[in-house]
């Protein structure tokens, strides 16, 4: 493939914070030899770096590029970037509490917690974040109504930082802001750490009570990462009854209390706890499996935090971007009594 060609595959991959220009256009791209491109970095570091090395290893793969490769070089030294990405956590000395919110594994509703616990602790009144860091499955965006839009960068103390969005009382912050709808993310595990680093370390998060941070689903090197260099305080672990998922919910912990991590678990989460008709809401019909989640919880030696039903409103409000801890019903009131079990948990 021609120099011509892939610039033109690199014409798609534009920079959200500069007006949505392209990084050919912004002059980013410094070489191109063969199937590695070499892109052009100010010295002082920009925030969506890995964001945009990513998307530019993607444009190449979608054009038909066979093994590409994406470098970095610093303009105003034209050398190579150090190996690794140094990040610092001067954005969260404001941060309270960095709560982790993960799952054994996929499909148990980690995200709608995290994004429901969020609401519910802003409805107690505490000051609240949420960093989705599901790289590969970012739904915040369409769970709290704010596709299409993107965090502006400002310069906080001589470094840029991004400013996370702000939706019924809740700072948001996700890599969906800089991926079209659809995208594919394919980044490796380091790429991939990094980028997630990026949001969370490279945001103004402000005043916060609570940081809650949804991690991806599984116990690999991106969690491990994650858990080396955020400073979380500890986490909850989310699960369905099910025999399934109990069983992963074991590794999670595992990795949690691992002696390289150390990070203590203040208790696990039984989402889709019973099924209830929305029309009958005091019927209870346990379709998964009835107290799974308090075996598991006494089983492991951590608390039962709550117990989340199963309603169809449930996926309306995530699908229309309402969490439905805004509302009144009863699974608004169990994320509500979630959300004050934590914090009173936490002081």
């Amino acid at each position: 493939m021609s120099k011509e060609e892939i610039l033109e595959l690199l014409r798609t991959v534009r920079h959200p914070a500069r007006q949505d220009r392209d990084i050919v256009d912004l002059g980013m791209v410094h070489s191109i030899e063969g199937s590695t491109v070499t892109l052009a970095f100010p010295k002082r570091r920009d925030p969506l770096a890995e964001y945009l090395i990513g998307a530019t290893r993607a444009a190449l793969i979608r054009g038909g590029v066979k093994d590409p490769k994406v470098e970095t070089v610093v303009v105003d030294e034209a050398a190579p970037r150090k190996k690794g990405v140094e990040f610092d956590t001067e954005c969260l000395r404001h941060v309270r509490h960095i709560i982790g919110v993960a799952s054994g594994k996929g499909g148990v509703g980690k995200s709608t917690v995290a994004v429901n616990l969020a609401c519910a602790l802003a409805r107690l009144g505490h000051r609240v974040g949420l960093a989705d860091a599901d790289v590969y499955g970012p739904s915040v965006p369409l769970m709290t109504g704010t596709e299409g839009q993107q965090p502006l960068a400002e310069e906080v103390d001589g470094k840029e930082l991004m400013v996370p969005l702000e939706k019924y009382g809740v700072k948001w912050m996700s890599i969906g802001y800089f991926a079209e709808r659809g995208q594919a993310l394919i980044w490796r595990g380091p790429m991939a750490s990094n980028a997630l680093k990026q949001m969370i370390l490279q945001v103004e998060w402000g005043l916060l009570d609570f940081l809650l941070v949804d991690m991806p689903p599984g116990t690999g090197d991106i969690h491990i990462s994650l858990l080396q260099d955020i400073p979380m305080e500890g986490a909850i672990l989310v699960t369905t009854p099910q025999e399934v998922a109990l069983a992963d919910v074991e590794k999670g912990a595992n990795m949690f209390r691992n002696k390289n991590i150390d990070r203590p678990i203040f208790g696990l989460v039984e989402n889709m706890a019973w099924f209830t008709p929305e029309a009958h809401p005091d019927e209870k019909y346990y379709i998964f499996g009835k107290d799974g989640g308090e075996r598991m919880a006494e089983s492991l030696g951590i608390e039962l935090l709550g117990r989340i039903p199963l309603v169809q409103g449930i996926r309306e409000s995530g699908d229309a971007g309402e969490p439905v801890a805004l509302g009144t019903r009863p699974d608004a009131q169990a994320f509500l009594a979630l959300a004050s079990r934590l914090a009173e948990k936490l002081g």
